[in-house]
This record gives structure tokens, C-alpha cells and sequence, in this order.
């Protein structure tokens, strides 16, 4: 099955959203452009440092953001770790087999990417951050300290909204490794969403072990004779 890949003109156009729509014939609810408009505002609005604007990617944020930027640096906030934590019916997964997808959840540390956006592209690529993370409010965004070898600057992460109906807490290794492996949807197999994340932290340098084991233990498993329980 071809990799389906989110760009800045389907995100732009709608026709990311559209897939979705249409996707197993789910019904999903967007946020409307006021809404989104207002969300971005909002979050601005409590910006530590006004004119500053950084966004941390702890997954497919990291190879692939679809926004532009001006500076791309490794990064690790403390206070949140990854998790898979959100249902895919959708995408990566279908209703009767549905994937997981990653979040942000409290407690630990979390490494990865921060990328700082131009003041005067903040507006437009913030907006276009939010179409792509917030569309239907499974993330909500919250204000982090990025640590980086040039010092520490606040930057924009999406952590798990847990009043989400696509949040599932408290999975064990082993359920989240089954249907990593059995999740499949007209975006490709939830395993390679996996394998993208461990492999990109593997470029930057970093060794997530909690990832790295869920990652093999997935290898182990034959997504033909494995279903979740």
C-alpha cells in the first residue's frame, strides 16, 4: 500500500480534511475557521516571550511539518513523555481495526525536534499547524521549556486532550504493541508511524528505549495472525 503523506497544499485546499470525512465513512467535526482563528490567538496570546515562536515535533512532526521555518534544532522538554495514547479509526486504522496513534502525556521527559517560525510568518504557518494538529481537538496546545544545547527558549507542543473520545489511557506494552501491528487504513500501516518515529530519533541521535522495544516487539509480531484482545 502507497504511504499517504500530508502536505501543506492538501492542508491548505481542505482535501486533508476531506479524506478524513470521507475515510470509512466516519463522521468527524472540525473546528471552523473562527474557531481555529481564535484557538491560534488564544495560545499566542499567553506566549512567555511575544514574537518568539517555536513548535516542538515528537513525532511525524519531526520528518515531515509541512509548515516553514527558519531554524530546526534538537530539543527535550521535561513534564511530558510519548505515548500512544489515541485511537485511529481512521488513517492508520479502521473502525474494526482501528491503530494508535502518538500523544503527549504528563509525567517525564520527551525528546525531539523544535522548530522557531518567522514573527511575520507566524500567523500563516501557526494557522496551518492548527488545520493539521487541532482539526478536531484530539491534541489541545500547551506552552513547554524547549532545552537545547543553545539554551532554553518556550515553544508550542500538542499534548493528549483526555476529554477526547479518541483517548484510550493506560494501555500496556503489549496491547499498544498489537495493534500497532494490526492497525492498517488508506493512509498505510500504523507500524510504519512507529518505525518513521524510531528511525528519525535514531538520525537526530537519540535513543528513546521505550519506543526502540515497542518497536521490535511490533517486528515480532505477524500482523496476519495477531488481533488485539
Amino acid at each position: 500500500m502507497a504511504r499517504y503523506r500530508i502536505t501543506r497544499e492538501s492542508l491548505l485546499d481542505g482535501s486533508h480534511h476531506a479524506r478524513i470525512r470521507t475515510d470509512q465513512g466516519l463522521h468527524v467535526t472540525f473546528m471552523s475557521d473562527e474557531e481555529r482563528c481564535a484557538n491560534v490567538a488564544q495560545t499566542v496570546a499567553l506566549a512567555p516571550h511575544p514574537g518568539r515562536v517555536w513548535v516542538f515535533g515528537y513525532g511525524s512532526l519531526m520528518w515531515n511539518p509541512a509548515f516553514h521555518y527558519v531554524e530546526r534544532r534538537t530539543a527535550r522538554i521535561h513534564g511530558f513523555h510519548r505515548q500512544f495514547c489515541l485511537w485511529s479509526r481512521d488513517g492508520r486504522g479502521t473502525p474494526e481495526r482501528p491503530g494508535l496513534m502518538l500523544s503527549l502525556e504528563s509525567g517525564g521527559s520527551c525528546t525531539g525536534v523544535a522548530y522557531r517560525i518567522a514573527p511575520k510568518a507566524a500567523v500563516t504557518e501557526l494557522d496551518l499547524l492548527w488545520r493539521r494538529e487541532m482539526a478536531s481537538r484530539s491534541y489541545r496546545p500547551v506552552w513547554v521549556n524547549l532545552h537545547m544545547r543553545q539554551g532554553m527558549e518556550p515553544g508550542i507542543a500538542f499534548a493528549v486532550n483526555r476529554a477526547h473520545e479518541r483517548y484510550v489511557p493506560r494501555l500496556d506494552a503489549d496491547t499498544i504493541a498489537r495493534y500497532l501491528a494490526t492497525g492498517r487504513g488508506t493512509n498505510g500501516d500504523c507500524c510504519d508511524y512507529l518505525f518513521d518515529t524510531v528511525d528519525h530519533l535514531r538520525e537526530l541521535g537519540i535513543h528513546d528505549r521505550r519506543m526502540e522495544a515497542l518497536a521490535q516487539r511490533v517486528r515480532e509480531l505477524h500482523p496476519d495472525e495477531t488481533s488485539p484482545a
